[in-house]
């Protein structure tokens, strides 16, 4: 099969890839309908993560064609969705609500999912059916809820956005984009997007951002204090990653308020005693994805949510290094990968 592989930074390669076999009896083996380039997979394009010969990919959506001998809960045919993280569903820390951090837990980013197959480890208790063979319309939000949206979902239920509260969002990709999508489905009274790239602030407003800042770090906390009449925002969403987003985002916060940061932290570090004076709550990490999957599958499905308009470029798997190229120099957003 054909599959995405990164050799060294700033060198990817489609190449002819094994096809994957079931391994355990908890297995299954899905051919993949779309992938996607995820904002995380530039750290190792640009260098700051190590990548040597490495398959690419953890979003996925798909039409299972094996099972393994344990698997009960999908069955071959069926279109499924999974998180970026395998996941059993049934360890103590599943069944609350944290299955990124389940004890049995694998990162589906070591298996590469950018290819025209894919082994999807405890398939029982990582994917999740569609309710039938989706439109083609509806791929690229299904795609989504396998990693973007559930993301942005996530830092907005950690931020506690809701009713009443003010947002920031902290970041325009696709994350920070999601993040506001989620926060109005939660019903935040306003969001402010922090952005500076036009297109990307137009689909901010379109997904229900209220206000529009531009300034970054000290100036962009003093606006957003501005716009709070000084007291900052209940609800921040830090979806980059860096010193610099971070500590945008607590001083952005209210005392009392709340940080959901899902940006893959990147040589970041906090001060105890700021962070002690800030009085912010900070909650976030890898998205527990398949927590949301259900909910987000049928907001999808009953066309009430559309995720899928963050991908602004459509290329097929075989175009793959061109898609990490316009991302790595901002011509796009986020990239489907149509298999």
């Amino acid at each position: 099969m054909r599959g995405v592989v990164m050799y060294a930074p700033g060198d990817v390669r489609v190449e002819e890839r094994e096809h994957p076999t079931i391994v355990e009896p908890t297995d299954a083996i899905i051919r993949v309908a779309a992938s996607c380039i995820c904002g995380s997979d530039l750290w190792p394009y640009r260098g700051a993560e190590d990548v040597d010969h490495t398959p690419m990919g953890h979003e996925y959506v798909g039409v299972v064609t094996e099972i393994g001998g344990e698997v009960r809960n999908v069955k071959v045919g069926d279109f499924v969705v999974g998180s970026f993280f395998a996941s059993d569903n049934t360890c103590e820390i599943c069944r609350a609500g944290y299955q990124s951090r389940c004890v049995h837990a694998h990162p589906m980013g070591a298996i590469g999912t950018q290819a025209e197959y894919a082994r999807i480890p405890l398939a029982d208790g990582t994917l999740v059916a569609t309710p039938g063979e989706p439109d083609t319309d509806l791929i690229p939000s299904l795609l989504a809820a396998s990693d973007v949206l559930g993301t942005g979902w996530f830092a907005a239920v950690a931020a506690e956005a809701g009713p009443g509260k003010t947002v920031a969002v902290v970041g325009d990709g696709a994350v920070g984009l999601l993040g506001i999508l989620a926060a109005r489905e939660l019903g935040a009274e306003r969001i402010i997007a922090m952005s500076r790239h036009a297109d990307r602030q137009a689909l901010a407003r379109e997904f229900g951002a209220t206000d529009i800042v531009e300034e970054r770090g000290d100036a962009g906390v003093a606006r957003i204090n501005e716009l709070t009449e000084g007291l900052g925002a209940h609800s921040v969403i830090e979806a980059v990653g860096t010193q610099e987003s971070m500590m945008q985002a607590i001083d952005a916060t209210r005392p009392g308020g709340h940080v959901g940061y899902v940006g893959v932290s990147h040589d970041v570090s906090l001060d105890g005693l700021t962070l002690f004076f800030s009085g912010v709550h900070l909650h976030g990490g890898p998205a527990p994805v398949r927590r949301f999957l259900p909910d987000l599958i049928r907001l999808i499905w009953e066309r009430k949510i559309d995720p899928g308009k963050v991908f602004d470029l459509t290329l097929p798997l075989e175009q793959a290094p061109e898609g990490y190229r316009a991302m790595d120099e901002r011509r796009a957003t986020k990239v489907l990968l149509t298999v």
